[in-house]
């Protein structure tokens, strides 16, 4: 997968060279973007879970302290795999439970998490401890 640009719109480019479209970009600012696509709430903690914590499971992810809702939660592993940051493979067929893995895309997000981690360490009293 790779992400590309057109005009007003944040495109991707599947493994079968299929463009998908995603929501009309803010601005040309890279930060901008970035922020539209895993700038909220949740979304980077999905991403430490499975960089850091090799997390993969819907279960896995409820577990974290952080205390994400189940709600929350199924819309943003959706929207990741929509972006193409994650995807999800079965794990069971009967009733279907799937994995999350980080792609390509997805696994290019670890040095922003470490400087994230890095960062907060340095400025952020109490950070770090458990």
């Amino acid at each position: 997968l790779a992400l590309g640009f057109e005009r007003d719109s944040v495109c991707m480019t599947d493994a079968d060279n299929d463009t998908i479209k995603l929501d009309p970009m803010r601005s040309a600012c890279p930060i901008a973007n970035v922020l539209d696509l895993v700038g909220d709430k949740w979304s980077m903690l999905i991403v430490r879970d499975m960089l850091l914590f090799d997390k993969h499971r819907y279960s896995d992810f409820l577990a974290s302290d952080e205390g994400i809702p189940t709600n929350i939660l199924a819309n943003r592993l959706k929207r990741l795999e929509q972006y193409g940051i994650i995807d999800k493979r079965p794990y069971q067929l009967n009733p279907v439970r799937n994995e999350y893995h980080l792609t390509a895309i997805g696994h290019d997000l670890r040095p922003m998490v470490m400087e994230m981690v890095n960062w907060g360490l340095k400025h952020i009293p109490g950070t770090g401890r458990q």
